[in-house]
């Protein structure tokens, strides 16, 4: 993954803790942006490249690898925080059942989220269990916005189209921002645009 330049969150990227409960989960004292999205769909990945780093948040192309909610401080004055895959993951049913429900508990209920980073993979578009979580996060008016992942994997065309699908998929969910950001990790698109736009979305209220 090749560094990226554009505007910078902050030199200093931590990681804090892992938590495999809500007991475990860090005091929410800073704004939170979380990654959300289906197992293996690039969160690790687009976090490296968000923080200009390479080896910041495990990646692996194992289903499921990440098992618990990562929070890495940001210069401390903000978490970015590393959601479990929901979806397939090659991971024991009674694991994976355990951890999205602690990615439901943690997204209805975290007091300073202030953002979803809602991940899709670009070479299959918004899922059934994408909808599901979606809906959840509309009924809690918790506020999310949708990345296409891996678009050089599609190319220039193939993801343009999927870009207009996915949008006007996200007309019928409120909490939803209505435009998509198209990203790779693997070439940088969209990571500067991705920067900026967390800078935005932690200072909301």
């Amino acid at each position: 993954m090749p560094e990226v330049a554009g505007p910078r969150l902050g030199d200093e990227w931590t990681f804090v803790t892992g938590a495999a409960d809500l007991k475990g989960l860090p005091h929410p004292t800073v704004p939170e942006i979380a990654f959300a999205g289906r197992s293996n769909v690039g969160k690790s990945s687009l976090i490296n490249a968000v923080a200009g780093r390479r080896a910041l948040a495990r990646v692996s192309n194992t289903p499921g690898r990440t098992q618990q909610v990562n929070f890495f401080a940001v210069d401390d004055w903000m978490m970015v925080v590393d959601l479990p895959g929901y979806g397939y993951a090659e991971a024991p049913k009674d694991t994976v059942a355990g951890w999205t429900d602690l990615i439901r508990l943690y997204l209805r209920g975290r007091v300073n989220l202030r953002h979803v980073l809602l991940l899709i993979d670009s070479r299959h578009g918004v899922k059934a269990n994408d909808h599901e979580i979606m809906t959840m996060l509309d009924r809690s008016a918790v506020p999310y916005q949708v990345i296409l992942t891996k678009i050089d994997k599609i190319g220039a065309a193939a993801a343009e189209k999927m870009r207009v699908a996915t949008e006007a998929a996200l007309l019928k969910h409120p909490a939803a921002r209505t435009n998509v950001l198209l990203t790779s990790s693997e070439k940088g698109t969209g990571i500067p645009e991705l920067r900026e736009l967390i800078l935005v979305l932690v200072a909301q209220q």
